[in-house]
Formats: structure tokens, sequence, C-alpha cells
């Protein structure tokens, strides 16, 4: 188990994480979910021993990491820019650390071998790394940080440089590798989609604290603030009677007849996104998988399924 415990962080005096706690399990991915500048990368950093704590402290299986060096640590890190070194070829780099920590030859071989088969890149050990795609360098470097057997695995943006069909399908890729090594993961990402697929829980971050956290589908379910709800993409929060409500979009349901008008009609791969004005004057947004969907001024009924309406802390 990986556990952060009242980790507070400060750089040039300004707080850049408070008093963070978390604890994830073995064998699960923990999806660390947050907008640019908020503090993810730096508590990454924390954890892996290349930014001290001003508060707090980082455990690996109840061993209090504090003073541990990072390549003491037995902890795997793997950043959105490789940075694989351009010299050495694709064994070069996967057993490097390897041969840092004094391992024997042999071993090292086997050991890069096993790991380019586990990464789907088997028998491409003598090539060059500048000959390789961006997705295959994701997976050297993927390779490389699994190669010292490493108790947990960090994450920061890896799939951030690629584009949406590679994306999606290293994605998929990641999850069947973390649940087949079994491995403890805190995987850095600001893509919702992302965090939702290879997280088996979700840590929203907001301004270096943990704001909630919870399975994809109690986030999703039922965001804790209008910031949170945003974030997720979900913008319809409206308020009425004093309260503030959210109405999640695959609650509304939008069909022939008045009361409302569609803005837009925008489809997203098997979904489509409807943004509707209600006579009032209100603005929702609902989404439906129909392929006979109305389509941009057309006069709909909206009807909204009360199971999909949470109230908001704030």
């Amino acid at each position: 188990m990986l556990t952060v415990d009242g980790v507070s962080v400060s750089l040039d005096g300004k707080a850049v994480l408070s008093e963070v706690s978390l604890d994830i399990g073995p064998g699960e991915t923990l999806a660390l979910l947050g907008p640019s500048g908020c503090g993810k990368t730096t508590l990454l950093r924390t954890v892996a021993g290349l930014q001290q704590p001003a508060a707090g402290r980082v455990l690996l299986d109840g061993w209090d990491l504090g003073g541990t060096p990072p390549h003491e640590r037995r902890i795997g890190l793997m950043f959105q820019e490789h940075v694989l070194f351009p010299h050495r070829n694709v064994a070069g780099n996967v057993g490097f650390g390897l041969r840092m920590a004094g391992r024997p030859r042999r071993e090292i071989a086997e050991r890069v071998d096993e790991l380019l088969g586990l990464v789907g890149l088997p028998g491409t050990g003598s090539r060059e790394v500048r000959t390789l795609s961006g997705g295959e360098q994701q997976r050297v470097a993927l390779a490389r940080a699994l190669a010292p057997e490493p108790r947990a695995l960090l994450l920061d943006e890896p799939l951030g440089s690629l584009d949406g069909p590679l994306r999606e399908r290293l994605g998929d890729d990641l999850r069947d590798l973390f649940a087949r090594l079994g491995l403890t993961v805190l995987y850095v990402t600001h893509d919702v989609g992302e965090a939702f697929t290879l997280g088996h829980r979700v840590a929203l971050m907001q301004a270096g604290k943990i704001v909630q956290t919870g399975t994809p589908d109690e986030v999703w379910a039922r965001p804790e603030s209008a910031w949170a709800a945003g974030f997720l993409g979900i913008r319809n929060v409206v308020g009425e009677h004093g309260r503030t409500l959210l109405i999640r979009p695959d609650a509304i349901r939008v069909s022939p007849g008045s009361g409302a008008t569609v803005l837009s009609a925008d489809r997203r791969g098997a979904t489509v996104w409807l943004r509707v004005r209600l006579d009032d004057g209100r603005q929702l947004e609902a989404v439906t998988t129909a392929t006979d969907h109305p389509d941009a001024g057309d006069s709909v009924r909206v009807d909204v399924d009360p199971a999909g309406v949470v109230r908001l802390d704030d």
C-alpha cells in the first residue's frame, strides 16, 4: 500500500500542496485528476522523493520513506516527456537502472527481453531510439520504469503527447498491464476520460487539495461541488429555491414537443450532446445515443429524471 499522510509543500513561499492524504491499495490504480497547476506533479515528485515536503509523510507498505533517496524507494517513475537516452539503443535504455544497480549482465539481458515482450515490443532491443514512433518510445520508457521491479509505479501524464487513437490504444494496454502485474499505481492526468478509464478510484485535486475521492461512477454520479461538476464537463448547475442543483446530462430526456429549442447537436463518437434552451431562458445539456436525434432549431420537450438531480454543497 502507498500512503500519503498530510503532505504539504511550499515553493518560493507559496503553498502548492495543503495537507494532502491518499491511500492506494495493493494492485489498485488511483487516477489523480485535476487542471494544470493544481499540484498533481508536485505530489508525484514528493512521493518519488524528488521534492521534500514541509509537513506530512509518505509510506510504502508501512515503511516511512522520509530520508530515503529516490533510487532506494522501489518506486518506478514515468513522465510525459520520457527522456530516453539518444546514445543508447532500446535495450540500453531499458536496462540502464539495472546496470546502475550492479546487476549481472546476463540477468539484465533476460530482464530486458522479458519487459520488451511485456510492453509489446519483442525483439526491438537493438533498435536505435530515434527510429521509434512516439507510442513505441512511451512503451520503452514504461519498460525502463518497470525494470527494477518497483513496488509502486508513478506516471505523470504519460499519454499527453500522443494523438487520439494511439492514446486510447495505449491507455487500454496500460490498464491491462497494471492488472496483470498487480501494481500499485498513482496515475496523474488532467483528462477526465483517461482518469475514468484507468483508475479504480479517482481523486480530484483543486488548488493543492484533494476535494473528492471515489470510484469513477461515484465521482460522475455525485460531484461534491459546482467546481467538480464543471471540471468533469457537467454544466447543468442551476439555482432553485435557494439550493444549488446539478442535473446530469444523461438524466435529461429530449423528445419531440414544445417547451424548449435545440441550440446545437454535436456528435462525439457514439454519443450526441444536445444544447437546449428552455422557454424560460435557461440552457441545459443533454446526451443521447439515438441516431434520430433532434437538430439545431428543432422544438422539443425536455423531461428530467429526478434520480439524476444532485444537490451540491456549494
